[in-house]
């Protein structure tokens, strides 16, 4: 995974990432089960291989015990959308300050590629012989439905995928990045309607906070139609993109974020990049300061606390009040 090497390998020796400038030492990486959750073997790094959905409920314990330490998660769209959902959605909505890539290959590869929880209508896999009948998940939408403060996209082989991570480590706060994996066993090229490199620039929106929703050459936008309140796409003649309406990408918008990870492929481009980042106080912060105020002023006695209420005396005849 070249993309994560060029932030991740040290260089020269020395004990601190390339580009990032975190320290291995106090970095992990905590994944589930699936073909990405063998991510922390690859990483020069502490981390955890855990089980099937959980890795949520290991990356919270760990940042309460120690909130200093710098905590990725790696999941894929089965592990952490369907027996994982649950755990997914409750670290989001708290707010713990950690990155999440879930990496995206629309199928279960580890289990020999059954159909999972984002596969298109009509996928057909050993668990789906006649083609899937069921509506995919939107892992982008389903982070902004969970109350999620940052969310990005990228693809696997993007030059632009470390820039979203870099985004997503500089929040404070439960960071999410939807990760678009070929899998080229079990789903091959389910992404090459807008991740192939030839055409590429008509199909894809890389968005930037501050700057046009430009794309095919900067000849596209992203306008607004006030009336049905939707987005819509417009062209863009001599570079006059006020002219055509097109929206400024503003990354604290939740309401456009919504309607960008919502666009349909084909008649819009896929939205990709920084969709929403707008922090807020965090989890582990806010347990921290409970705990210090609750214990302000007293003193840890372990006998006293043990001696607390009724208590029991075990004597040879049987206990005794």
């Amino acid at each position: 995974m070249p993309w994560m090497r060029g932030l991740c390998d040290p260089e020269g020796g020395a004990a601190h990432y390339a580009q990032l400038g975190a320290d291995p030492a106090k970095t992990v990486f905590i994944s589930g089960i699936g073909c990405s959750s063998r991510f922390p073997y690859y990483m020069e790094t502490y981390g955890f291989h855990t089980i099937h959905g959980r890795a949520p409920a290991f990356a919270t314990g760990l940042k309460l015990a120690n909130p200093e330490l710098d905590v990725w998660l790696v999941t894929g769209d089965g592990d952490g959308l369907s027996i994982g959902g649950n755990h997914t959605m409750h670290l989001l909505r708290r707010n713990l300050n950690c990155q999440i890539m879930l990496f995206n290959n629309e199928i279960y590869g580890l289990t020999k590629g059954q159909y999972s929880p984002t596969s298109r209508e009509g996928t057909t896999s050993p668990s789906t012989p006649y083609g899937s009948v069921d509506h995919p998940a939107r892992p982008a939408a389903f982070a902004l439905g969970s109350g999620a403060r940052f969310v990005g996209r990228g693809f696997d082989v993007s030059k632009n995928l470390p820039d979203v991570l870099k985004a997503a480590h500089a929040h404070q706060g439960a960071a999410f990045i939807e990760i678009f994996q070929n899998c080229i066993v079990y789903n091959k090229d389910v992404f090459e309607d807008f991740a192939a490199p030839k055409g590429a620039e008509d199909r894809q929106l890389w968005l930037e906070d501050g700057k046009p929703m430009l794309f095919a050459g900067d000849s596209k936008g992203i306008a607004l139609d006030r009336d049905a309140l939707t987005l819509k796409v417009v062209g863009v003649v001599d570079g006059d993109w006020e002219a055509a309406g097109v929206i400024v990408h503003d990354v604290t918008n939740r309401s456009v974020a919504h309607m960008l990870v919502e666009m349909p492929f084909g008649e819009f481009p896929m939205a990709l990049g920084v969709l929403y980042d707008d922090p807020k106080a965090t989890f582990e912060d806010a347990v921290v300061a409970q705990n210090k105020a609750a214990s302000e002023g007293k003193s840890a006695d372990l006998g006293k606390l043990l001696s607390k209420g009724q208590t029991w005396t075990v004597t040879e005849g049987g206990p005794e009040l």
